[in-house]
């Protein structure tokens, strides 16, 4: 029985993981061509639906997971599913999707501003990013997930938000998109070399947007290999 016909465990091969990072060489791909689809007026669904024939367009054989494109105040759902709400001047759009290629999932998730942006948005888009980049400086073999949580937890809740901060920082990803290990306030697993994982951390303001930005990290005995690519500075298309 080779490797990749065995139960996969946390770790992953060598060619497991080429096969997560051409997964998520799609992703970007994606991520770049809806950055000139998305328009003010399209409906949530419509652009869901163009993620979908994009992935499939370069080479996915299925979806991850049901692609999640919410918008406005549907950005504060963090497994929103899209709907006919029309994607208007100000939103924020969040964009959550990943292709399955040769049987291994990949994850990403980017949030952008359609025409302008307040103040208060752009302090949470920052605020969240800088999380995110904390948390990814924190990942690195023989680090404890609960400790990767809490770089991204830690910032988030010395600027006040941390009650908005509503799950946990990643996952492991593999054949399923949902894997051991789980990157959280009660995770008990440490990272190992060749461990892929998301980085994900989220912001929610109820009534008013959500940001999340995520990448999905190889662990390394000197820190992460990112298999995204695409730009995390705030886009506003």
């Amino acid at each position: 029985m080779s490797d990749l016909e065995k139960a996969d465990s946390m770790v992953k091969t060598p060619e497991q993981l080429l096969r997560i990072m051409k997964a998520a060489a799609i992703g970007d791909m994606c991520f770049s061509h809806m950055l000139g689809f998305l328009k003010v007026g399209m409906t949530e669904i419509e652009a869901a639906a163009e993620i979908e024939r994009v992935l499939f367009r370069l080479g996915a054989e299925k979806l991850a997971f049901p692609i999640i494109c919410v918008s406005g105040v549907r950005t504060n759902l963090p497994h929103g599913e899209p709907t006919e709400k029309r994607i208007e001047e100000g939103d924020f759009v969040t964009l959550d999707f990943g292709a399955v290629l040769d049987g291994y999932c990949a994850d990403m998730t980017r949030t952008v501003a359609m025409g302008r942006v307040s103040d208060f948005q752009k302090e949470i888009y920052e605020l969240v990013l800088k999380a995110q980049l904390a948390a990814l400086a924190a990942c690195k073999a023989g680090i404890r997930c609960v400790d990767v949580d809490k770089a991204a937890r830690d910032i988030i809740e010395a600027a006040g938000y941390g009650e908005a901060f509503v799950h946990g920082t990643g996952h492991g990803v593999g054949r399923e998109v949902h894997e051991a290990p789980k990157l959280n306030k009660t995770s008990e697993e440490t990272l190992e070399e060749n461990m892929p994982v998301t980085i994900e951390p989220g912001i929610y303001i109820p009534e008013q947007f959500g940001v999340r930005i995520e990448d999905l990290a190889i662990v390394t005995k000197f820190g992460i290999i990112n298999t995204v690519q695409s730009t995390k500075q705030l886009m506003i298309l």
